[in-house]
């Protein structure tokens, strides 16, 4: 059971599975593909109770969404080669928790950017005195340095991915984005 395409979660299984197949026995090759025999769900309760009702599912979300129903939910570790490693806020910030985390991106059109409240917001977003927001939902805050670093890409008008066009990355650290 996976998030929906809506989400943003789906590309990154697709990658996951591509980079990983030993972890979800992916029998695809490229990115964009992926496994069909899945449930994907937008609706991230409907994904808790199909897990939760099924001592063999396995389904994926956001972190925070684990935390709001760990009574119901147990933790997969990840093994990327460096031994197991279980999530955790520290995990998922430093990077050992891969190929399963990874950062939340938001992108603002150029135009839109020039509006004074898609300005605002996104100055909001990406100002690091704000990760408190993020913690109390749950979510795993970028570090400042990085939080910085995108507001100031933002505000000299840069568009584009800091991935210099290579699609979906996995194993970046939070410092690398």
């Amino acid at each position: 059971m996976t998030l929906s395409a809506e989400s943003g979660i789906e590309s990154s299984y697709r990658v996951v599975s591509l980079i990983s197949p030993e972890i979800f026995r992916s029998p695809v090759g490229q990115e964009g593909k992926s496994r069909t025999d899945y449930k994907p769900s937008a609706n991230d309760d409907a994904l808790v109770q199909g897990v939760a009702a099924n001592p063999n599912a396995l389904g994926y979300f956001g972190y925070a969404y684990y935390l709001k129903n760990q009574d119901k939910l147990k933790l997969i570790g990840i093994d990327s080669g460096y031994g197991c490693v279980q999530p955790s806020p520290k995990t998922i910030a430093d990077g050992s928790y891969q190929p399963l985390s990874r950062p939340v991106f938001i992108y603002v059109k150029k135009a839109a950017a020039a509006r004074p409240e898609v300005h605002a917001l996104t100055n909001f977003y990406l100002n690091p005195d704000n990760a408190n927001l993020v913690l109390q939902v749950g979510d795993v805050p970028l570090p400042s340095i990085t939080l910085r670093a995108a507001a100031s890409r933002f505000n000299r008008g840069m568009t584009g991915t800091n991935f210099g066009g290579r699609g979906a990355v996995i194993g970046v650290a939070q410092e690398g984005l």
